[in-house]
């Protein structure tokens, strides 16, 4: 058992020690607000209060012995007003059916759930603020999205990002408790959009690793990400996402950065794949997860079902699923037939 002391509803749980995770809560620390670290495994838990250093997902950063960690997740939501979830998409569904055996809407007012994971649950096709509602009946829930690459955030490098909800009073909330003088936060309404946005630009962002292990240059990567951010924006629109919203920091800032980024693990995996691996091994040698490798299923599926074309992200699935050259992959894509760039505005 850890010592938490904590007032009701004003302290913060921070579920999943990964390296978002774990950067979320330091952020929350550094500022002063009481909070309590959450990872699934009990044994890397230990690790985490012995070394305090996350060597795994966040080396070289040092966790202070003044943030508790706990592999107990009723004592990392007891008394919280605020659960913020940073744990891989196929996760949350169990995790949230966890904690709604631990909430108790009867005996005290329901925490804002705010989730940082960007992702889309690959058999049930539902963003990761439906799962949450579906788990948790009458939870308030905002999503965190942005360029923010948790290397970066947790060295304090200026960061902007933008936080959702369908209820204005909970992003607000959500906003005052991650804005600092270094992590700027937007709010945006467009909850769809902004979930759509963040999930679907992984599936891009595997394509923009292949062009960097074909060796292809700049040209091909800004056609990418161009055409990439039409095709996210295509299918956020189909599911009743304004436009706009893939204009900001959850579409285009969140798919440059996806894109060129040296962290980028969804990038890695596709230049790994370009460079003659197979999926299967890339995945084995990789401790973080690369949500872009589930949401090519889902996003395929998805716009199968809206009846959206999706090009990049069909060629991405056949290169994972179906063991496609990624050579053969692009010259399809290329010679596709003629079009106009513009196709009622997108």
């Amino acid at each position: 058992m850890i010592a938490i002391a904590a007032k009701e509803g004003r302290r913060v749980a921070v579920l999943g020690d990964g390296g978002w995770g774990t950067t979320l809560a330091l952020l929350l620390h550094r500022k002063g607000v009481e909070v309590v670290l959450w990872g699934a495994f009990p044994r890397y838990v230990e690790f985490l209060r012995e070394k305090r250093m996350n060597r795994k997902f966040l080396p070289g950063i040092r966790i202070p012995s003044s943030l508790p960690i706990t592999s107990r997740l009723d004592e990392a939501v007891d008394g919280a007003g605020v659960i913020v979830a940073a744990v891989p998409s196929h996760f949350m569904r169990r995790i949230c059916r966890r904690m709604a055996r631990l909430l108790s809407p009867e005996s005290r007012p329901m925490p804002l759930f705010i989730s940082g994971t960007k992702g889309i649950e690959t058999n049930s096709l539902m963003r990761m603020s439906q799962v949450i509602e579906a788990e948790i009946p009458g939870i308030r829930v905002a999503v965190l999205s942005g360029p923010s690459h948790a290397e970066e955030v947790v060295r304090e490098s200026p960061t902007t990002v933008v936080v959702s909800s369908r209820r204005h009073e909970a992003s607000a909330e959500a906003q005052r408790l991650f804005m600092t003088e270094r992590f700027r936060v937007y709010t945006n309404d467009d909850l769809v959009g902004v979930e759509i946005a963040g999930a679907v630009k992984n599936v891009i962002a595997i394509a923009a690793g292949a062009c960097d292990g074909l060796g292809f240059g700049d040209n091909a990567k800004a056609a990418l990400i161009t055409r990439g951010i039409v095709e996210i924006a295509r299918l956020g629109v189909a599911m009743g996402a304004r436009a706009g919203t893939f204009s900001g920091l959850a579409g285009i800032g969140d798919l440059i950065a996806t894109c060129v980024s040296r962290y980028g693990r969804n990038r890695r995996v596709g230049e790994m794949i370009a460079k003659g691996k197979t999926l299967k091994q890339v995945l084995r040698g990789m401790e973080m997860v690369a949500e872009g490798v589930l949401t090519t299923k889902a996003s395929r599926r998805l716009a199968l079902r809206y009846g959206v074309e999706m090009p990049i992200t069909e060629q991405i699935y056949a290169v994972l699923y179906r063991r496609k050259d990624p050579e053969t992959a692009v010259r399809e894509l290329m010679m596709r037939s003629p079009k106009a760039e513009l196709e009622n505005g997108l």
